[in-house]
C-alpha cells in the first residue's frame, strides 16, 4: 500500500510533509498488561522482565519488542506493560501456542501476578528495516505509551474513525517528541473489551508530558474521543536501554 504521509527525519528531528509516494508495510502489534503483586520484590520483577524480553530470541516472528513498569495510575491498575511486533497474523498465532512462550508465563510471570491481558491491532509502519523492526539509536530509549480504548458501539462506523483520524493528524504535528506510532482496530475480538489500541514511542518522558499537556491533544481527546467512548486505558512506560536496570 502506498499513501502520501509526512516524512520523520531522525536526524534533525523535523517531520518534512512531502508528496513523495512512501511505501507501507503492515505489521501485527501485540499488547499484554499485567497486575503484579503487591509484595513484587525487585529481584523477582526484574526475573519476570528479563525472561519476557528473552522470549524473542527463542521464536520466529518478533521483529521489536519493549517492556517496563507503568509509571502512572490507570483505572485498571495495570503494573507492567510489554509490547512486541509481528510481521503477520500467523506469527502472532504461532506466538501464543508457543510451549517456550507458555513456560515463561507459567513459571516467570504468573507466579507474581494476578492478572494479564492481551490486546492486539493490525497496522502499517514506513516500509523500510528500521521503522519495521524498531532499531537505531532513538529506539534504545524513550517512553513507550500504550493508549486502549472500548468506543460505543453505535459509534465504530464513522465517528470512531473520524476521532482516530484525527488523533493520526495530531500526531505527525509533533515530529520532535514522537519517533513512531501505530493505531488500529483490535482483532482479537471476544477476549477483550477493548476495540482500538495504539502504541506510541515518545523521544523522552518530557516529550510524553508536552504532548498529553497540550492544548491540541486536550482538545481532540474531550472532543472527539470522550463523548464516544466507554472506557479507556493509558499506560506510559519507560524504556530503558538493554542492560540497565530492569532488562
Amino acid at each position: 500500500m502506498r499513501n502520501q504521509t509526512a516524512i520523520f527525519s531522525a536526524s534533525d528531528g523535523e517531520a518534512n510533509l512531502t508528496t513523495d509516494i512512501v511505501k507501507k508495510r503492515k505489521v501485527v502489534e501485540h499488547v499484554s498488561l499485567l497486575k503484579a503483586k503487591e509484595d513484587l520484590s525487585e529481584e523477582q520483577e526484574k526475573d519476570m522482565l528479563d525472561f519476557l524480553y528473552t522470549v524473542q530470541y527463542q521464536m520466529r516472528g518478533i521483529v521489536a519488542i519493549s517492556l517496563g513498569r507503568v509509571s502512572d495510575e490507570n483505572t485498571e491498575n495495570y503494573t507492567h506493560a510489554i509490547y512486541m511486533r509481528f510481521q503477520k497474523k500467523e506469527d502472532l498465532a504461532r506466538f501464543y501456542d508457543n510451549p517456550f512462550y507458555l513456560r515463561v508465563l507459567r513459571e516467570h510471570v504468573m507466579p507474581y501476578c494476578h492478572e494479564i491481558i492481551n490486546v492486539d491491532y493490525e497496522s502499517e509502519v514506513e516500509d523500510d528495516i528500521l521503522p519495521i523492526f524498531r532499531k537505531g539509536e532513538e529506539f534504545n530509549f524513550g517512553l513507550e505509551f500504550i493508549l486502549l480504548i472500548e468506543f460505543s458501539k453505535n459509534a465504530l462506523s464513522g465517528p470512531a474513525e473520524d476521532a482516530l483520524d484525527a488523533f493520526g493528524e495530531l500526531i505527525t504535528e509533533f515530529p520532535s517528541l514522537i519517533v513512531q506510532a501505530t493505531k488500529g482496530s483490535t482483532i482479537n475480538v471476544g477476549t477483550t473489551a477493548y476495540t482500538h489500541a495504539s502504541v506510541i514511542r515518545f523521544r523522552s518522558s518530557d516529550a510524553f508530558d508536552i504532548f498529553i499537556s497540550s492544548a491540541e491533544y486536550k482538545k481532540i481527546w474531550s472532543s472527539k474521543f470522550q463523548p464516544i467512548i466507554e472506557k479507556s486505558l493509558h499506560a506510559p512506560y519507560s524504556v530503558d536501554p538493554v542492560g540497565t536496570e530492569l532488562m
